[in-house]
C-alpha cells in the first residue's frame, strides 16, 4: 500500500516539469551571474522553483480530477493511489517549502516567488479554460522563472536575462497556442475558450508560427547589443533553422501526432539556445 501511495505521490510533482524549473533558474543566474553561481544561490533557486513549480502541477491533478477520472483513469488521484484531500496537503507542504527557500535568498526573492506561486494558483483555479489569457499565464510562467534566477544573483535587470525571458515567453506562448490546437476534441468537451476553436485550428497554428517568428528576431538582439561572442551567431542560426523547418512542417500537419512532432522539433531548437546562451557565459 505505501508503495504505491509513494509512486503516486512522486508522480503528482511531475518531476521532468519541476526539474526543467529548477534548470530555467539556474539558467538564468548563469546569464545574470556571467558564470556559474554560488553553491547556496544555485541550491537555494533552484529547490524555489522546483518546489513552486510542483505546487502548481499537483493542485492542477486535484483541480481536473472529473476530468482524468474519465481521461486518465491511471493517474494517482483518479486511481485512488493518492486522495484529493492528501493531494491538498502535499501542495501546502511543497509550496511552504519553496516559499522557504526564496526566503533564505532574501526578501525580494520571497516577494517575486510569491507572485509566482500565486499566478499559478490562479491558472488552475480560472484560467485553464479561458483560452488565450490562461496560455498568456503558463507563458508568464516560464518566463519568470529566468527573471527569477537573476534576482537571486542580485541582477534582476540583467539584459541578457530579459531577452532571453522574452524570448521564452513568446516560444512557449506559441506552445500553448499551438498545443490547443492538437487538442481541439477534448477542449471542445471540457468547454475551453482557446484560440483554435474561436478561430479555427489553421489560425491558431499562423498565430503560434508567427509568435515562433518574434523569438528568431530577439535571438539577435544579443551580438547587436555586444552581449555574445560572433561566433555563437553560427550555433544561433543552426537554432533559427531548426524553428523555421520545424514550423513548416507544423503549418503543413494534418493530424496531431504530425503536429507534436513538430512542436518537438521548435522546443529542440529553443532548448539548443538556452545551451548556447549558457556556453556563451561560461565562457566569459
Amino acid at each position: 500500500m505505501f508503495p504505491r501511495k509513494l509512486k503516486g505521490a512522486l508522480s503528482l510533482f511531475r518531476p521532468e516539469l519541476s526539474l526543467a524549473a529548477g534548470i530555467c533558474v539556474f539558467t538564468g543566474q548563469v546569464l545574470a551571474a556571467g558564470g556559474l553561481p554560488g553553491w547556496r544561490a544555485g541550491l537555494l533557486g533552484f529547490a524555489c522553483a522546483f518546489f513552486l513549480s510542483a505546487a502548481a502541477l499537483i493542485l492542477n491533478d486535484v483541480f481536473d480530477y472529473e476530468v482524468d477520472r474519465v481521461n486518465a483513469p491511471q493517474r494517482a488521484l483518479p486511481s485512488g493511489a493518492v486522495s484529493r484531500a492528501e493531494a491538498v496537503g502535499l501542495t501546502a507542504l511543497v509550496s511552504l517549502a519553496g516559499l522557504a527557500a526564496a526566503l533564505m535568498l532574501g526578501r525580494d526573492v520571497f516577494f517575486f516567488s510569491i507572485l509566482f506561486w500565486l499566478l499559478g494558483i490562479f491558472y488552475n483555479w480560472r484560467g485553464k479554460e479561458s483560452g488565450l489569457p490562461g496560455n498568456l499565464m503558463v507563458s508568464a510562467s516560464v518566463a519568470v522563472t529566468f527573471l527569477l534566477g537573476a534576482l537571486t544573483v542580485g541582477q534582476f535587470w540583467n539584459g541578457s536575462v530579459w531577452i532571453f525571458s522574452a524570448m521564452a515567453f513568446f516560444i512557449d506562448l506559441g506552445e500553448e497556442i499551438a498545443g490547443d490546437a492538437m487538442d481541439m476534441e477534448g477542449d471542445r468537451r471540457r468547454g475551453s475558450r482557446s484560440l483554435a476553436l474561436l478561430h479555427g485550428r489553421k489560425a491558431a497554428l499562423r498565430l503560434a508560427v508567427g509568435l515562433w517568428g518574434v523569438v528568431i528576431a530577439l535571438s539577435f538582439l544579443p551580438f547587436l547589443l555586444g552581449l555574445m561572442r560572433p561566433i555563437y551567431l553560427i550555433f544561433l542560426l543552426i537554432m533559427d533553422a531548426l524553428i523555421i523547418y520545424f514550423s513548416l512542417r507544423l503549418l503543413r500537419s494534418s493530424a496531431p501526432a504530425e503536429g507534436r512532432r513538430a512542436m518537438r522539433g521548435v522546443y529542440l531548437g529553443a532548448t539548443l539556445c538556452v545551451l548556447v546562451f549558457v556556453i556563451a557565459r561560461l565562457a566569459g
